[in-house]
């Protein structure tokens, strides 16, 4: 059954809109071919519900748990960089 272009609209918003705060941090680009071996657009046309011909797409819940877990092992990557930074030595300490 084919989704009305609200329930598109709908879909789109509410993956849109759990991202926000990210949507301009993050190289989706850099994402999409990292966790999923996707180019950009695949991973923007789930995103907007819409493929570049008109075409109705969505993220199947594999693809969505597959999401979730980049997103998490993104944290932690930028946890464990953020934790790096305290054990960086001071500018102009001379390594031991």
């Amino acid at each position: 059954m084919a989704l009305s272009r609200f329930e598109i609209s709908t879909r789109r918003t509410d993956i849109k809109d759990k991202l926000d705060d990210l949507l301009l941090a993050i190289s989706w680009r850099d994402l999409a071919w990292h966790y999923f071996k996707k180019p950009a657009a695949w991973l923007r046309a789930r995103m907007d519900g819409m493929d570049w011909d008109g075409n109705e797409v969505e993220f199947t819940p594999e693809e969505l748990q597959q999401l979730e877990d980049a997103l998490y092992d993104l944290a932690d990557r930028i946890r464990r960089a953020a934790d790096n930074i305290k054990k960086a030595p001071a500018v102009g300490t001379p390594f031991n």
